[in-house]
């Protein structure tokens, strides 16, 4: 079996919502795949944040096959033990004892809950339905339902859809003054990410969570803090908003917290955190055992070999790496932790990212300008270090290649 066999097969069979990719994997170890040619290459696109540990990680292994053989699925009409420890590990992690868990599949129905949390808050304060309106951030992302979507700053992803659930407001990422004046009476809650992943691994502005809370607190609306690629340890921190002194209302998490397995979490502090009355929202599948289980793997792994440390220094070799780079296509390096986006000045991104994977490393063009790099929290100073190696010559090797086609232009 070859890449290019599989992607005819894939191309007679599946929907074309997500192109036909060039590359398929056959396996995974550590922060390394291989292909079905037996090609290996460095993850550090890790799933688009997902795998936390990595491919194969004895934790998760072991966590799932004794879950699995055990109980895999009991729906939510009987309590499992996996979900009550996962919910009060998520509820000692963030500190709040008010914290209260709903476990959805993935991050756009994580914030599905938190769309509807927001509802229930909005008709709580005004039962006349005066105080529906959300607000959202523009280039933000922060699913692909009707509701998640309905909140993406996004237009060429909304639009197509539209008309989607609202009011929703957008406003300027990083403006603290557009969020004054956006948020008033009618707002029953803002939206934001501590960073826009899918807008390039955009940073705001320091101060930036800090105003949107006291902003949130004087107009009497909620504030959602989107942490679902953010969260459970990408940044260096288990949470970016509480890092930065932030509590939000509610926090939405999902991608780094299953590593691998589908999970999604939507905690609510507070006011928020009983809205919710039985019969008012659910999931078949949201938080079944195996799942559980393999975010308790998780978040334990993490604690017990200080991941969070490491994501911290070798991120900075990481940061640093790229900063070094010092090439003519790179306009900025933005990010923190083993989370950065590489800004380039032309839209050569996807070029850079298939000369990448030709030298065996694998990195996500997220924008025609924009290159991704989230490799595994388990990552080595000796793999950033291979894998700005290639990065570098994939880089230098588009550089020459432009040169060579401006010469024969000229």
């Amino acid at each position: 079996m070859t890449s290019e066999l599989l992607a005819k097969r894939w191309a007679g069979v599946m929907m074309d919502n997500y192109g036909t990719p060039q590359l398929a994997l056959a396996a995974g170890h550590g922060v390394r795949v291989s292909d079905v040619e037996g090609g290996s290459y460095l993850d550090f696109v890790a799933g688009i944040a997902v795998s936390a540990l990595g491919h194969g990680h004895p934790a998760i292994v072991a966590a799932v096959s004794e879950q699995v053989a055990a109980l895999a699925h009991s729906s939510n009409l009987v309590i499992h033990e996996p979900g009550v420890l996962l919910a009060e590990k998520l509820q000692s992690l963030t500190g709040d004892p008010t914290a209260r868990v709903f476990f959805a599949n993935d991050g756009t129905e994580a914030n599905e809950c938190a769309i509807k949390l927001s509802r229930l808050y909005g008709r709580s304060v005004d039962p006349s339905g005066g105080r529906l309106g959300l607000v959202a951030a523009s280039n933000s992302f922060h699913g692909r339902t009707m509701g998640a979507l309905a909140i993406t700053g996004n237009p060429s992803k909304r639009e197509p859809f539209e008309p989607l659930p609202g009011p929703v407001t957008f406003v300027d990422y990083g403006e603290v003054e557009a969020l004054r004046a956006a948020v008033d009476s009618h707002v029953a809650a803002v939206f934001l990410e501590p960073t826009q992943g899918e807008a390039g691994v955009v940073p705001p502005p320091t101060g930036y969570l800090r105003a949107a809370r006291q902003i949130c607190d004087e107009a009497g609306a909620l504030l959602v803090i989107d942490e679902i690629q953010s969260g459970i340890g990408r940044t260096g921190h288990w949470f970016a908003s509480i890092a930065d002194g932030v509590t939000p209302d509610i926090l939405t998490l999902a991608k780094g917290l299953g590593g691998g397995l589908p999970i999604g979490a939507c905690i609510g502090f507070g006011k928020a955190a009983g809205l919710f009355t039985p019969g008012s929202h659910g999931s078949t599948f949201g938080g079944n055992p195996v799942c559980c289980a393999a975010a308790l793997a998780v978040l334990e792994t993490i604690e017990r070999d200080d991941l969070l440390g490491h994501v911290q220094r070798c991120g900075a070799v990481l940061e640093a790496g790229l900063r070094a780079l010092d090439s003519p296509l790179i306009q900025q390096v933005r990010g923190s932790g083993l989370w950065f986006g590489v800004v380039l000045t032309s839209d050569c991104a996807a070029v850079i990212e298939q000369a990448a994977r030709e030298r065996g490393l694998l990195v996500n063009p997220v924008r025609p300008n924009v290159l991704r790099l989230a490799p595994p929290l388990i990552v080595t100073e000796s793999e950033v270090e291979q894998a700005l190696h290639a990065l570098r010559a994939a880089i230098e090797a588009v550089r020459a290649d432009q040169a060579d086609r401006a010469d024969s232009y000229g």
